[in-house]
């Protein structure tokens, strides 16, 4: 099916809904692919992001759900959302869900900030650092859902370890599901694929949920194809839809 060692045709580091680099709470550096910020999105990370922006060194508020006011009922997570499309789709459709949004390109973060005030989104969430170091923060099973959906798939064998598919982010993300919340991933990149598919299937707390291969070749049910999705199929590019669930 996937061949782990197959070599992609992706180019290294190639744009994935994101553009400049955001270094930690709200530090930026390094612009890749970016364009300057216009005065209202420059505006936005200035004064609306800080009052949707985690800190994480203090710790969660237990329940997580109590972020909200008033608190919601589940929790969820994006993992690199880029431009927001599927965020922002989601937070709609589940209004009684919270949502906790990671990013690293500030481009990306300027996009949702304008999506969330334009539509006045109430119930997300944004972090602007590592997004394993947000997984260290959440209490233990918080989280209903965790999407990764077109992850930069660095694509050249010496930097796999850049990947976030790893097996320590595999146990942080099986220390933040809740019992029976799923792990959502999806690519274009079929090497990528076969790495997230080999970690978890010998992840002990996962079960891939695929019984056919319409499973994974198909979006599931309401998926919210991203820019960066489109622009893969354009190119001649075949997402894969992975869900696994935590046992």
């Amino acid at each position: 099916m996937f061949n782990i060692d197959q070599p992609d045709s992706a180019p290294d580091n190639e744009d994935h809904d994101g553009d400049v680099v955001m270094h930690g709470q709200g530090s930026f550096f390094g612009r890749r692919k970016g364009h300057k910020l216009r005065a209202h999105q420059a505006d936005l990370i200035e004064n609306l992001l800080p009052h949707l922006s985690l800190q994480i060194d203090s710790p969660a508020p237990e329940p997580l759900t109590t972020l909200f006011d008033p608190p919601v009922e589940h929790m969820r997570l994006e993992i690199g959302f880029g431009g927001g499309e599927h965020l922002i789709a989601e937070a709609l459709a589940h209004p009684d869900t919270g949502f906790i949004g990671a990013e690293p390109y500030v481009n990306g973060m300027a996009k949702i900030l304008a999506r969330i005030e334009a539509e006045n989104i109430r119930n997300i969430r944004l972090f602007a650092g590592d997004a394993s170091e947000l997984l260290a923060w959440v209490p233990a099973g918080s989280l209903a859902r965790i999407d990764l959906i077109h992850p930069d798939p660095w694509p050249k064998r010496r930097h796999w370890k850049r990947r976030f598919v790893q097996d320590a982010t595999v146990a942080a993300m099986a220390r933040a599901l809740t019992p029976h919340g799923e792990f959502r991933f999806v690519c274009d990149i079929d090497g990528y694929t076969a790495w997230t598919l080999a970690h978890l299937l010998r992840a002990p707390c996962f079960d891939w949920l695929a019984q056919r291969a319409d499973e994974w070749r198909k979006p599931w049910p309401n998926y919210t194809m991203t820019r960066y999705g489109r622009k893969a199929e354009r190119e001649g590019r075949r997402a894969n839809y992975l869900r696994f669930e935590r046992l």
